[in-house]
């Protein structure tokens, strides 16, 4: 399986600590988030990783290869100007189609268009369950699977009861998709907050028309309203931290001696 790991932001609500390193080498509890991460993605099963780079993007290409990659195959995307996560996949998505068309061409290979991939932040840290969360998004067919929490944001996501995303908050004002997309419900749509780990199918790559910088939210509504399933994966048992600022980092390493 292969995964992606958004690492290129400057990390500005992380100073002082990331005035001289990238935020994927910011250190909790002794180890960096990008080896939390590539630790975690490991456990289930990912054995290929792309990581986008931009802040100090040589210090985290020595440091993988200082560490013989965690014994994974990792690839590194650089990116001269930041993407956003939008562009940033869009950067890497050669990554994820390699293989499409000389694996398919052998009889009794599957397609890698079907082998969902995931995208995952490198300053996050959870123990939702992305098996789970991979079989409810191969079992839906869906486009992407978001996993979300009932909890406060500022930007949350609207979802509606069948879990497909219907839109999202701005500055307090719901912003919805027009209601002649298909499969979207009458119920008022509930408001999730988005965790920063996504399943995908790789056929999203193809679909994705925006260029340049770019989030992949405006995406994911487009494609949304044009009928795709674009899903949510409710993770409210398990925990999740937004490691973003010091007093983050903090906060998580006493929920680690605390388990």
């Amino acid at each position: 399986m292969k995964a992606m790991i958004l690492a290129a932001g400057l990390g500005t609500r992380l100073r002082p600590l990331t005035d001289g390193r990238p935020k994927a080498l910011v250190e909790l509890s002794g180890r960096t988030l990008l080896e939390i991460t590539l630790s975690r993605l490991r456990s289930f099963g990912v054995t290929e990783v792309i990581v986008n780079v931009h802040h100090f993007a040589d210090q985290v290409v020595d440091y993988l290869k200082s560490n013989n990659n965690f014994g994974m195959r990792i690839e590194i995307s650089r990116e001269d100007v930041l993407l956003d996560t939008g562009g940033g996949l869009k950067k890497a998505a050669w990554f994820f189609l390699e293989d499409s068309g000389r694996r398919h061409s052998k009889s009794g290979d599957s397609n890698p268009m079907d082998e969902p991939f995931l995208l995952h932040n490198v300053d996050v840290i959870s123990t939702i369950d992305l098996r789970r969360m991979l079989q409810f998004h191969n079992e839906n067919r869906a486009l992407a699977t978001l996993a979300v929490q009932s909890r406060e944001t500022s930007r949350p996501l609207l979802f509606d009861d069948h879990f497909q995303l219907r839109g999202r908050r701005i500055n307090d004002k719901n912003s919805v998709i027009p209601s002649e997309a298909r499969n979207l419900s009458s119920i008022p749509p509930q408001a999730l907050a988005f965790s920063g780990i996504h399943v995908i199918s790789p056929r999203l790559l193809l679909l994705l028309t925006e260029e340049g910088v770019f989030s992949i939210i405006p995406s994911y509504l487009r494609l949304s309203a044009q009928g795709e399933k674009i899903l949510a994966f409710g993770a409210d048992q398990y925990y999740w931290r937004d490691l973003g600022r010091p007093a983050d980092l903090a906060q998580a390493a006493l929920d680690l001696q605390q388990k």
